[in-house]
């Protein structure tokens, strides 16, 4: 077992580990620590806790020293000074005229490399820009091509529930997305209906997941036949899965036919629920695959 602190280094960012050593760090410090990227200025999110050696990336790098009025104020003037490395590279981005989107920059806290975090459709040839800024800063240069799922989690916005988004807000990884979550929870497949201020599908699909799955197994399918606690043989034709009840279509003795809502502990049916499939167009199977796009892991993180 090993005593670690979790530090971050961006709002919602992925969750780092470091040795506190001999330091008294508690859960809102700040911390200097040595990354791959050189020394960076973080905040600890999580005290001090014991962790299994096997969870841990090593080797396990320790806190330089906790943040000091000094530091914060270097910090401070650092955000400043990305403000207007961020205009100076979106003038030299013009200037090359090339395809791309800058949306952050960001400066080390030893001032040891200045990233530029931007989208494009496709590869771009940004050697000429590189030295350009390279002239202009005095410093080690890195341009990084993101996705927009990432250019989302940076830029924030309000989701479609009024809410800020979670990738801006808590989020500190991108878990996997599926048309099957959609499906699995009555979703429309709209695109606009399941898609988020990114244009993928909304991550927030994944919060109720396991619940919905669970819910499910224990309803039939609409279209499948049960027996209702009358001893009546039904069609279902509709389904209410959080309040797991069930409208079956029911002929009484006189041939004519009415629904009645059932709980689903009330009627007989085989349990194995079958996967409803969905008629679906070319065209919409093309615009739900692209919402389902994996962009792979994040570029934001490589600490």
């Amino acid at each position: 077992m090993t005593k670690v602190i979790g530090v971050r280094f961006r709002k919602a960012g992925k969750i780092y580990f470091f040795s506190p050593g001999k330091l008294e760090i508690q859960r809102g410090d700040q911390v200097i620590v040595e990354t791959a990227r050189g020394v960076e200025f973080g905040n600890v999110v999580s005290g001090p806790k014991e962790v299994e050696d096997g969870d841990l990336t090593q080797p396990l790098k320790s806190v330089i020293r906790v943040a000091t009025d000094e530091d914060r104020k270097t910090e401070e003037k650092n955000r400043k000074k990305e403000r207007e490395a961020f205009d100076i590279c979106l003038e030299k981005i013009h200037k090359h005229g090339l395809e791309m989107k800058l949306i952050d920059a960001e400066y080390t806290f030893d001032n040891n490399k200045v990233l530029f975090y931007f989208t494009a459709d496709g590869r771009i040839d940004f050697r000429e820009l590189v030295k350009d800024l390279a002239a202009v800063f005095r410093t080690r240069i890195e341009l990084r091509q993101i996705g927009v799922r990432d250019e989302t989690k940076i830029r924030g916005g309000i989701g479609v529930c009024g809410r800020e988004l979670c990738c801006h807000t808590y989020l500190s990884e991108f878990a996997p997305v599926s048309i099957k979550m959609a499906k699995e929870q009555n979703l429309s497949l709209n695109p606009s209906k399941i898609s988020g201020v990114c244009g993928r599908l909304m991550c927030c699909l994944t919060n109720e997941e396991e619940t919905y799955e669970e819910l499910n197994s224990h309803l039939p399918s609409v279209g499948d036949y049960v027996t209702t606690p009358e001893g009546l043989k039904g069609e279902v034709s509709s389904l209410s899965v959080l309040r797991q009840q069930v409208k079956v279509i029911v002929t009484l003795e006189n041939d004519e036919k009415e629904i009645r809502e059932y709980k689903v502990d009330e009627l007989k049916f085989k349990p194995k629920r079958k996967k409803s499939e969905m008629k679906l167009t070319k065209q919409e199977m093309k615009e739900l695959a692209a919402l389902e796009k994996n962009e792979g892991a994040s570029k934001l993180d490589d600490n």
